[in-house]
């Protein structure tokens, strides 16, 4: 059995882990409501099927779910951010 886990969302758009009872989270799944545009592909190419989602995403949303990702899997040390108690880190007891 599984359940969507949310790390980010607004009415445009929702970043969700599917947690497993048993396992970490190994993908993250996004929907967006309405995408302004996407677009599937299939190709064969030396024999191969190559398949291929492109989905435009606003700026203002990527933003936002940039920022959400990063503090979701604590990663604002490798972009410069701030790390352990300190102001802005995830482990600050201020938000």
């Amino acid at each position: 059995m599984s359940t969507r886990a949310s790390i980010s969302g607004s009415e445009k758009y929702h970043l969700y882990t599917e947690e497993l009872l048993s396992d970490d989270p190994r993908s993250v799944f996004l929907d967006l409501t309405p995408p302004p545009s996407f677009s599937v592909s299939k190709e064969v190419f030396g024999g191969k099927m190559i398949e291929q989602l492109t989905a435009e995403i606003p700026a203002e949303i990527m933003d936002e779910m940039a920022i959400e990702w990063i503090k979701h899997r604590k990663l604002q040390g490798a972009v410069g951010g701030p790390v352990g108690a300190e102001w802005g880190s995830p482990d600050c007891p201020y938000d």
